[in-house]
Order: structure tokens, then sequence, then C-alpha cells
């Protein structure tokens, strides 16, 4: 047997899948750790973890893949990375991070790209970099230059999470340009580095890692992760994505118009077009899509809610820990479309881009001590993050995107009846949910990448759909009704 392995890279947790290339089927998969990584948060603001954790957790997860299927070093084809975006890792000549990397959530550059943003011009930043350099990788790098300048000077690199991962596995630090682009280190217009902005911010591109495809030969696994994985010495890493992009092509969403979904720790919606688009105010974001070419553009357009699935779980961690998030999916569906009045607005994991880069924090609205109870607050929350991604969806469609059919994996909070009707209903679209996720993803598109399956097509031969909702189901008045208020009290908090 035959196998491609991929992984995910998470804030949460590494999710590792085993493929049996044939059939594309899921042989095994894994995640680890049980409980979910820390998030070092010193200051407000400020969210970093230890990359060698999630090198160490990967190490776990393909442990716990071998237990369930006991294959052997040859038989694994080619690797696949799926990974946490718009992260910060930076590395000496030897490999070695230098400090934690401060990931995707976390806000402390925001001004400093505001001002880029007001000192290179607006229009300038939107047609040449397709957004506001924000809270970007790039604007991450100018926080470190300017507050932390002794460790700045002994930077070899500066890298993605998933540029460090593949270079723990090859030895290599080499990214994409989808990667660039997630950073805004790439500009659109001239088909290359985004120079302008590396001058403004006085950083030598020298700091940036070489560019492979996305798909194709990225590496070759080393002795020693070779060692520590039980792979056999030489097996490539053929395709490496930022876990946006890689959640579009695990569900196929690979053409103008198509569009993807995920809720995990964070929400996204992310819609493929082939145009230059971009939002005025640069509250959902274009990036290069993982099977974008110059001559055939391929552009995601990504929207962002921080708050999605980590609200669910600091539910279930603070006033819930006596449930499931079976059971909280269950206790949710007890209370009736709109939860009787009670609003939940899940801004609590740092600024939130639809927001204008605002970190107003969470807020529970309309508590009545005599009329709500557990479901009413669990099935607030669900709602909230719905009319979250909903509120950003209107900004997609306002650019000119058609939204009508979204897919997403089963798993996480699609895994909820209230939560995935309730998408269904306030979008108004179809939703598709599948039996994939970011590392069976990776698999597949590592066996493109090594030349295994000839096309994209064939790399989703075993994928298939889960479930189906149609927009206008139960409650969808309701539900419609309570998105209403919900966007009447938003504007209040959004100050």
């Amino acid at each position: 047997m035959k196998y491609l392995l991929g992984y995910d890279i998470g804030s949460s947790s590494v999710k590792a899948s085993l493929l049996e290339a044939s059939t594309g089927k899921l042989a095994a998969g894994a995640f680890s750790p049980a409980t979910e990584m820390r998030i070092q948060s010193d200051r407000p603001g400020f969210a970093e973890q230890d990359p060698d954790l999630w090198w160490e957790e990967l190490l776990n997860a393909t442990r716990l893949l071998r237990q369930q299927v006991g294959f052997k070093p040859e038989e694994i084809i080619s690797i696949g990375i799926s990974y946490q975006m718009h992260g910060l890792v930076c590395i000496d000549r030897d490999g070695k991070p230098l400090r934690p990397a401060i990931i995707w959530c976390d806000s402390r550059a925001v001004e400093i790209g505001h001002k880029a943003f007001h000192d290179l011009g607006e229009q300038f930043c939107l047609q040449h970099f397709g957004n506001s350099p924000g809270n970007f990788t790039a604007s991450k790098l100018k926080w470190v230059k300017d507050n932390e300048p002794d460790l700045y000077q002994k930077i070899y690199r500066a890298l993605l999470p998933g540029d460090y991962i593949a270079m723990k596995l090859t030895g290599q630090a080499v990214t994409t340009v989808s990667g660039l682009s997630e950073g805004i280190c790439w500009d659109f217009q001239a088909g290359g580095l985004a120079q302008n902005l590396l001058d403004y911010y006085g950083i030598d591109a020298g700091i940036l890692a070489p560019l492979v495809p996305t798909f194709g030969d990225q590496g070759r696994l080393g002795r020693e992760a070779a060692d520590l994985l039980g792979i056999a010495v030489g097996t490539s890493v053929s395709y490496r994505a930022g876990d946006q992009p890689n959640n579009a092509y695990s569900l196929r969403a690979l053409e103008a118009g198509e569009v993807a979904a995920t809720a995990g720790t964070s929400g996204v919606v992310y819609g493929v077009t082939d145009k230059a688009v971009y939002d005025p105010l640069s509250r959902v974001n274009p990036f290069v899509h993982v099977n974008h070419r110059p001559e055939a553009p391929r552009i995601g357009v990504l929207l962002c809610v921080n708050g999605t699935g980590i609200l669910n779980s600091w539910l279930k961690n603070n006033l819930l820990r006596q449930y499931s998030y079976e059971q909280i999916n269950q206790l949710a569906a007890q209370a009736p479309p709109g939860s009787d009045g009670l609003q939940f607005f899940p801004f609590g994991n740092g600024a939130e881009r639809i927001l204008s880069n605002r970190d107003p924090g969470a807020t529970l609205r309309g508590l009545q001590f005599n009329r709500h109870d557990l479901s009413h607050l669990a099935r607030a929350a669900q709602e909230g993050i719905v009319f979250a991604l909903c509120y950003g969806m209107e900004i997609m469609e306002q650019m000119g995107m058609t939204l009508s059919t979204i897919r997403a994996g089963f798993a996480n909070m699609f895994l909820s009846e209230v939560f995935a009707s309730t998408f269904a209903n306030i979008s108004g679209c179809r939703l598709e949910l599948y039996n994939t996720d970011g590392a069976t993803g990776a698999a597949r598109a590592a066996g493109v990448g090594a030349g295994f399956y000839p096309d994209f097509t064939t790399s989703f031969k075993g994928m298939e759909i889960v479930r189906k909702y149609e927009s206008g189901g139960t409650g969808s008045q309701q539900a419609k009704d309570a998105y209403q208020q919900w966007k009447i009290q938003l504007s209040s908090i959004n100050q």
C-alpha cells in the first residue's frame, strides 16, 4: 500500500492524515495534543507560541497515526503541509527560533500597518498588495525590528509557520508566492516582492526565504526528521499552503465563483475569483490562491472572524464544563431561533479585520435572569458566530462576488445542527458539508505536487458529501430577524 501524508499545523492542535493514495480514502487520522495548545498572551493583544511545540505535536500525531496503521517507511509517497496563516517565526543561521512565534491572532502590529497604509497611500496599497499592510506578517516583522532591535539583527530568515515546519522536515528554509502574499510581502501588479513596503519598513528583502512552487518539490526528508517520523530519508515535501487557501483546495474551491468555509478556532469564508478585487476598507483580504498562475490568475478573498470556535471552547472550559461539545450542540438546539433576544458578539480573540482591525472584546447583551438559561447561552454563542460571518459575507458581495453554494468540512462548528442550519438561513446559500479536513486536503495536494495524481480532479477521488442545508428552513425568519437586531447593536459596539 502507498500513502500520502498531510499535516495541518493549527494554533490549537496539529492534525495528521494518512491517505490511501490509490483510492483517496482516509486510512487514519490523528491530532495532538488532546487538549488545546496554549497561546501565550503576556500583554493585551499579544499572542505567541513556541514553534518547537508545533514540531513536538507533529511527531506525536504521527505516532498516533502509526498506532492505527503500521505503515512502512518507504510506503509514504510524499508529505503536504497546511498551516496557521500570518504568523512570524524568526530563525538564526542554525535554524533555531530566536523568539516565540507571533501568531495570526496577535494584534500588536495594527498601528504599524495603519501608518504604512496611510503613508504609502491607501489606493497604492490596495492596488499593489490587495490589502492594507494591517496586522499581517510584514508588519509583525517591523514590530520586532522596532522593539527588539538586537534580536532583529540576529534574524537569518523570517518564516511563516508552515515554512518552519517544512524546514524541520527538510533542512531548507523556503517559502511560496502564496505565503509571501499572506504576509503582504507580494506585489500583485509587479508580480514580485512588495519592495515598496519592505523599503518603507526598512526590511532587507534578503531576510525572506527563497521561493518554491506551492505544488512541487519543496525539499526532501532529512535523516534526523526521517528517524523521528519513521519515514524514509529522501521522501518529498511537495505542497504547502496557509490553512485557508488549503481548506479551499480541500473542498475543491479552485475556480472563480467557488467558495469554501471553515469554523475552527477562527471562522473563515474564502471565495475564489479571477479578477483583482479589494475592499476599500481592507476588511476582507485577497491573497494569491494555491493554483494561481500569472497567465490564469486565481485570487482567494478571505473573510476571517477570529472569535468563532474559540468562543465555543471558552464557554465549555469556563461555564459549561460538565458538557461535551456534542452536548453543547444539543443544548443549543433546545433554545428557539434568536435565543429569545440574547445576543453574543464573538469579538474576543484579537483585532477583527471585519471591524477595521478594532478589538472591542466579546459582548453578551440582553441577558434576562428570569428568562434565559444555559441553552440560550449556547445558542446565542453559535448564532453570534454565524451573524459575524454573514456580516463579513455582505462585504464580499459588495465587492461584486457571488455567493450561492458554500462548501465546508463536516467538522468543528459545522457539526452543530443549529450552527449549520442558521448559517444556511442567514447567508441565503446552499451549504454542503464534506468528509474532509485540512490535513486530508494537504495529503491530496501532496499527491498532485509529487506527480502521483495527474491533475486536481483526480486528487479528489474518495471525497464525499455528508450533509446539505438549504436556506429557508425551519426558524429561518426568526433567525433573520435576530440577525437584523444583532447588526443594529453591532454599530454601537464597533466604535
